[in-house]
């Protein structure tokens, strides 16, 4: 578990190809605190330490994972948001992340908006996934507060501090981002519809 609360940008040092698989080599800050068999989120997805040497760890992401997230689309120099699992009796900052990616959205817009960013993004609503207005959501690990929300797309409004801290700073229009919708909501959406 996650609270989408981000400790760190790391940043992609080497991707390798193995079958069907890819391991990804990260630097961070971090490096020295973690453990093999640690669960990391990585940009929203939650991924083990299978490795450690000095500054850097690495990750598998497994077909499945590729499939359904952008950490396919990631390149060597990338900038990637991490959080390591929640404590146990520590504060929930952000809202209850699992670091299961529900789907994978477009940005449609990233502006500038007098000291705050204001961000779109598409998704194809097929999927079953929906949002309400001041709700949660995660967005490539990070968790927000939903401004406007459609039956296709959504914004967001991120502060200085967040947009200094993550990789939305890099973000741009038509970019993928990993989308992780409140686990809540989602029980409460599968309930009625089971009802």
């Amino acid at each position: 578990m996650f609270t989408g609360i981000v400790e760190e940008i790391g940043k992609i040092v080497a991707l390798e190809k193995s079958e069907g698989n890819v391991n990804l080599k990260i630097s961070a800050e971090m490096t020295p605190e973690l453990k093999i068999d640690q669960s990391v989120s990585h940009n929203g997805v939650c991924l083990t330490v299978v490795s450690i040497e000095d500054n850097t760890y690495t990750v598998t992401a497994v077909q499945e994972t590729l499939n359904k997230t952008s950490i396919g689309n990631l390149k060597t120099g990338d900038a990637v948001n991490l959080e390591r699992g929640m404590k146990l009796g520590a504060r929930l900052d952000g809202h209850i992340v699992q670091g299961h990616v529900d789907q994978t959205a477009t940005c449609k817009e990233a502006k500038e908006t007098e000291g705050s960013w204001h961000y779109t993004f598409e998704y194809d609503p097929k999927i079953g996934n929906l949002t309400i207005e001041k709700g949660s959501i995660t967005v490539n690990g990070v968790s927000l507060t939903v401004v406007n929300s459609k039956a296709t797309e959504f914004s967001v409004a991120i502060i200085p501090y967040t947009y200094e801290h993550t990789n939305f700073k890099d973000l741009q229009k038509g970019d993928t981002v990993n989308l992780e919708f409140d686990v809540i909501g989602k029980y409460v959406k599968r309930i009625t519809e089971l009802s």
